[in-house]
């Protein structure tokens, strides 16, 4: 069993915990991701890593009611467990195995939207800790939706927040602050990651392509089983099949298909639309073997 040091609500649907999970947080980097499982029937829920403790043990989760399982999560409270608690998973960001005198070179921005400022959190935190300051960009719906705050202003280099309704800082899309640190303020970058929702990253991916900044995404909002076994994750970077879970979650946004990811996205989540998605893609369905049987 996993115990659950802290619980906290963050904003309206989002919430915070802190899981003892010594192996995981002596293990772990930044990028990857963890599966949680709260009893034996429950769902497997797969979760980017927010933070992690490696002196304590802990391993810091962040998440949002977006169906029955992560709402009958969100119930539990400091002092429950969970019943399984795998990872690290995935792959961690490409700059951790980096030098770390050339990573001083780079100029580095995050864009984060919404949820995506957990994941982004321990990547600005990690570089700030290899003494790098990065400029990151924080994007929600509204003032109260708004996460880690404080947080990421304690490691980022500058942090610049958005609102689409303009009710804190300054009202916009992340991308129109992207365009005014670039294109007005005269910022460069050398490397863009962005990480969000998939309409987000995709719109930031086709600005930073304009602007001649490459981009790493984290496919993570597409995942399901975190094994490569379901399928749903599976997607096209370039001219190759990936899978978010195995091969990422983190990728080249200028070669990600969006488009059609989300629209896979929608269609896996009808019985009907995974029999088709199964039916179109044959062995490259479930993780390139075709015979895991993930639909069954």
């Amino acid at each position: 069993m996993y115990r659950i040091l802290k619980a906290e609500c963050l904003a309206d649907k989002i919430y915070l915990m802190e899981v003892e999970a010594p192996r995981a947080a002596r293990a772990c980097q930044p990028g990857e991701f963890v599966i949680v499982k709260m009893d034996e029937v429950g769902e497997r829920i797969p979760l980017t890593i927010c933070d992690y403790n490696r002196e304590k043990g802990t391993v810091t989760i962040v998440f949002q009611i977006v169906g029955a399982s992560t709402l009958k999560m969100s119930a539990l409270k400091a002092g429950d467990a969970f019943k399984d608690f795998v990872g690290p998973l995935g792959r961690p960001s490409e700059f951790v195995e980096e030098d770390i005198e050339a990573l001083k070179q780079k100029k580095f921005l995050f864009v984060a939207g919404g949820v995506g400022a957990a994941p982004v959190y321990p990547q600005v935190k990690w570089l700030h800790e290899h003494g790098i300051a990065a400029d990151v960009i924080v994007g929600s719906k509204t003032k109260d939706m708004l996460i880690l705050e404080e947080e990421m202003r304690a490691v980022a280099g500058n942090l610049y927040i958005t609102t689409d309704d303009g009710s804190y800082c300054r009202k916009g899309m992340v991308t129109e602050v992207v365009k005014d640190l670039v294109q007005n303020q005269g910022k460069q970058y050398d490397v863009c990651v962005a990480i969000g929702p998939m309409i987000m990253m995709k719109f930031t991916a086709l600005l930073t392509k304009e602007l001649g900044i490459p981009t790493i995404v984290s496919m993570n909002p597409i995942m399901v089983d975190g094994t490569g076994m379901c399928g749903a994750c599976r997607l096209t970077v370039g001219d190759e099949i990936k899978f978010a879970c195995v091969d990422g979650p983190e990728f080249d946004g200028h070669l990600v298909n969006f488009d059609e990811a989300m629209k896979r996205q929608q269609m896996y989540k009808t019985e009907e639309g995974r029999a088709m998605l199964k039916a179109q893609e044959g062995a490259t369905h479930h993780g390139g073997c075709g015979h895991c049987g993930g639909d069954e």
